[in-house]
């Protein structure tokens, strides 16, 4: 059966309570994301540099170019293999800081993803990326051994020579019946990430997982059709559903929006004397509320029009009159800055894929 990588983002506490500690503990975690934010921005820097070294007319004409082992190759520029060769640029500046496994880990990554994008970069059509300072520090699936408390509600392990324990409140999405079928190797887990967002902890848990089968009739089509009444309006043969309402997307999404206007506008009110983020703290309360909801909403009608596709056993999904909506959503600003276009035909793609259902836009 084919298999798929699927990550789950665990939220973690740090397992301390001695206020000392629990502070080099943090400072730690927030010099190793620094140190790999760097570095990532350091390989990109380097394999860009070494694909477009031709371009750089100012040299010989007998300047050699290819990325290969000199002693391997005759016309080789590189003392070692391409792919080390950044990573020997690595060592030397962050060895002593990050963990060797986790610059194995990172270089392998933002080479893929480099890789992914090469031709892009070359013909202009796409920058290369500046890491934020959040990004997600990785590691070995071998470098963590996760253990069940005792109250049989968390788990514990440790990470950098830090401890740490889930925190999985109420888990409606089944996160404890993941993590117990990782420690039994039911489900294997692969190279995964830890991140600090927010000032919250969070495990990036990657795991290998069989691919559900699923045998849809690819002659059996789907028309959706997205829209501001319904975000999703399904027709699969003779039946017809909504996904979605009004109320609940663009109403909802309005009233955060207000508030935070309120909110900006009550701030030149506030107290102030320490700075202007504490006369701004209220609104940057605000800052990702929208988003976050938005992310929820499309994240759950995409889910539900897979689901409803997988039991018809429709294999065809066809955005109708897509490219037309587009085209008039630019010349209105409401629809343009709150109906979510991209987020949703985005989410729909890449759940279709894993289903295998195919996805065409009219």
């Amino acid at each position: 059966m084919e298999k798929q990588i699927l990550t789950r983002r665990i939220q973690l506490l740090i397992n301390c309570r001695d206020k000392g500690e629990l502070k080099a503990y943090y400072d730690r975690l927030y010099e190793y994301q620094r140190m790999a934010c760097k570095a990532a921005n350091m390989i990109y820097t380097h394999l860009f540099l070494q694909d477009r070294i031709k371009d750089l007319v100012y040299l010989t004409t007998e300047a050699k170019v290819r990325l290969s082992d000199a002693s391997k190759d005759e016309d080789g520029i590189l003392t070692t293999s391409h792919m080390n060769s950044v990573y020997r640029t690595l060592s030397a500046h962050f060895l002593k800081i990050l963990p060797s496994s986790t610059l194995t880990n990172l270089n392998q990554a933002v080479y893929r993803t480099y890789q992914s994008n090469r031709e892009m970069y070359w013909k202009g059509e796409k920058s290369i990326p500046n890491f934020s300072k959040n990004i997600p520090v990785p590691f070995s699936s071998r470098d963590i051994t996760l253990q069940e408390e005792e109250n049989g509600k968390n788990f514990v392990f440790s990470l950098f020579k830090i401890p740490f324990k889930t925190y999985l409140g109420r888990d409606r999405s089944g996160t404890n019946l993941i993590i117990r079928k990782i420690i039994s190797g039911e489900l294997p887990l692969r190279q995964s990430a830890i991140q600090i967002k927010n000032n919250k902890i969070y495990l990036l848990a990657s795991v290998e997982a069989e691919k559900p089968v699923y045998r849809p009739d690819a002659s059996l089509i789907a028309e959706v059709s997205l829209s501001m009444e319904y975000p999703l309006v399904v027709k699969i043969g003779k039946e017809e559903f909504r996904i979605g309402n009004r109320e609940e997307f663009l109403y909802r999404r309005l009233a955060i929006q207000a508030a935070r206007r309120r909110l900006q506008m009550a701030a030149t009110w506030n107290k102030g004397g320490r700075g202007r983020k504490k006369k701004l703290k209220p609104l940057e309360n605000y800052s990702e509320k929208e988003k976050n909801y938005i992310e929820s909403r499309l994240h759950l009608y995409s889910r539900k029009l897979i689901d409803h596709c997988i039991k018809a056993g429709a294999g065809t999904i066809l955005l109708v009159n897509q490219s037309y909506k587009e085209e008039v959503a630019k010349e209105n600003p409401l629809l343009l800055r709150n109906w979510s276009y991209y987020g949703l035909k985005a989410k729909i793609a890449y759940k279709a894929k894993l289903a295998d259902i195919m996805l065409l836009e009219e």
